[in-house]
């Protein structure tokens, strides 16, 4: 199968080249993937189950290291980085995950301030900017909740707001409508839409659901066997 480059533009937050993954003898989950994502860009990845989305995204967060290839993220390979340095790597990149791994004993507000709690800041010093994020998300009046207490879209957008609070230059979201309803669904898109429009956050979503792709204008890349492929339904970018 011939293998194609998706280079949006010369200024890439995101860029793999030659990247493969296998996790045991059975074969490669990606294989020979190339891929450029512009800095500010919004793109959506599609595929079926077991095409190895969620596989790429772990290589994009950092939650795995590539077999082969090359990962270069905002300008820095991320192979020869030292512990500190990809600590200071992963600040930049927020991630939202579909079944949303909140604390349960804790409030909303408290699950969007840990990332800062961890960096060490004093309540004092991010009080309001949790607050003014849980607002924009549309959960001004129920910051003091505790997370049980929520309905599956509340709590999603708990973690988007969890996921932003460090302003991330970088945003991944694996399936993150695929535990809520469709209108939920429209309204946190809408969300990453407004995010990407407003702050230049370079967004990449993976997603099985193609009505929702439709309703959206952004490129599209599907994975297909673990290779990247050109999506012929949606376009996709120049070869």
């Amino acid at each position: 199968m011939s293998r194609f480059r998706f280079d949006f533009s010369d200024e890439a937050s995101v860029r793999l080249d030659g990247v493969s993954l296998s996790y045991d003898r059975t074969g490669e989950v990606l294989s020979e993937i190339d891929l450029n994502l512009a800095a500010g860009s919004f793109t959506f990845l599609t595929g079926p189950s077991g095409a190895g989305k969620s596989s790429l995204l772990k290589l994009l967060y950092l939650a795995h290291a590539p077999d082969r290839g090359v990962i270069r993220l905002f300008g820095q390979t991320t192979h020869d980085l030292k512990r500190k340095q990809l600590s200071a790597l992963r600040r930049r990149i927020g991630v939202v995950f579909q079944e949303f791994r909140l604390l349960s004993h804790l409030t909303a507000a408290e699950n969007v301030a840990l990332p800062l709690r961890v960096a060490g800041r004093k309540p004092a010093s991010y009080e309001h900017e949790v607050q003014d994020l849980l607002r924009w998300v549309g959960l001004g009046e129920r910051m003091d909740a505790p997370v049980p207490s929520l309905s599956g879209g509340e709590q999603q957008r708990v973690a988007i707001a969890r996921a932003l609070i460090n302003k991330p230059d970088l945003l991944i979201a694996d399936e993150p409508t695929g535990n809520v309803d469709a209108e939920m669904g429209q309204r946190i898109m809408r969300l990453f839409a407004e995010l990407n429009r407003r702050a230049g956050t370079t967004i990449l979503v993976a997603t099985h659901d193609l009505g929702l792709v439709r309703e959206f204008d952004a490129p599209v890349l599907r994975l297909n066997h673990g290779l990247l492929v050109r999506d012929a339904e949606f376009g996709g970018a120049d070869a």
